[in-house]
């Protein structure tokens, strides 16, 4: 599944896209599914509040969090086999699965502001690893992921104010002055792999119609000891619970910040908080 060249890949940049790792016709699923969840109402995890009334987007579809502890699709998708056998190839070992979240960004929503998930995991020793496959089609436009290549070998840097016109949450880390940020151009049924020290996020979407859904799994390598509580409980890849201890610090990925008062409209790229594009 994963090549030699691909494994050099990921171990220089700290990210590899495996395309079409899922079909066309699952990933159709997975939409059908999720949005039905959505029009569903409010769920355990939910990033946020529904306000269907808000010019906010991110309001009228927040983002869902942890769906696995209460959604069979959610959890085997977490636990799926071409998941696990990607990220052993490129860890050595099997890790343990952590977390799920489904992004919505419909047309207009803001983006979220560099960061490492490790800031948020606190994975005791090793890192973490996000396995993060598009639903749609993802480019510059409808606001495609972004990453900074070779940042996985950074430490955990310490977050300052982020943007929350064009972030839905509220620090983001610095990054050297002519620091390349690059777009992760993607299509429906691939699935990018990023190392949790890697700097990563997105700019608003500014499609008219588009939205850019992504079905989320975070997970810790196999030799870990302890993560952040708000992971816990790590499961095996057969679904069984690892006991694992609690890291201090830490929390859920990001915190919602409502647009800024008097924010009528999002302001989009025009303003983009994120310094150089490559």
């Amino acid at each position: 599944m994963v090549t030699e060249q691909q494994k050099a890949f990921y171990e220089q940049t700290g990210y590899l896209v495996l395309p079409q790792l899922f079909s066309k016709e699952e990933t159709t699923a997975f939409i059908e599914h999720f949005m039905r969840l959505r029009e569903q109402g409010e769920h355990p995890g939910d990033f946020s509040g529904i306000d269907l009334t808000s010019t906010d987007p991110l309001k009228r579809y927040p983002r869902m969090i942890h769906m696995h502890r209460w959604d069979e699709i959610s959890l085997r998708w977490m636990l799926d086999q071409r998941l696990g056998e990607a990220m052993s190839a490129l860890l050595g070992k099997l890790p343990y699965a952590v977390q799920t979240m489904l992004y919505f960004k419909p047309a207009g929503a803001r983006g979220q502001a560099l960061h490492q998930d490790q800031y948020y995991l606190r994975v005791q020793p090793g890192t973490c690893i996000a396995a993060w496959m598009a639903l749609d089609d993802c480019d510059e436009e409808n606001g495609c992921m972004q990453v900074v290549p070779g940042s996985h070998t950074w430490p955990v840097l310490c977050a300052t104010v982020a943007d929350t016109t064009q972030s839905f949450t509220d620090v983001t880390v610095p990054l050297p002055e002519g620091t390349p940020v690059t777009p992760v151009i993607m299509k429906g049924g691939d699935v990018l792999f990023f190392n949790g020290q890697l700097v990563h996020g997105s700019y608003p979407n500014q499609s008219q119609d588009r939205f850019r859904r992504a079905l989320i799994g975070h997970y810790i390598v196999g030799d870990a000891q302890a993560v952040a509580r708000y992971y816990h409980p790590a499961l095996c890849f057969d679904g069984s619970m690892v006991d694992l201890n609690v890291s201090e610090d830490g929390g859920p990925c990001g915190v919602w910040r409502d647009l800024p008062d008097g924010t009528a409209e999002l302001e989009m790229a025009n303003r983009a908080w994120a310094p150089v594009r490559e």
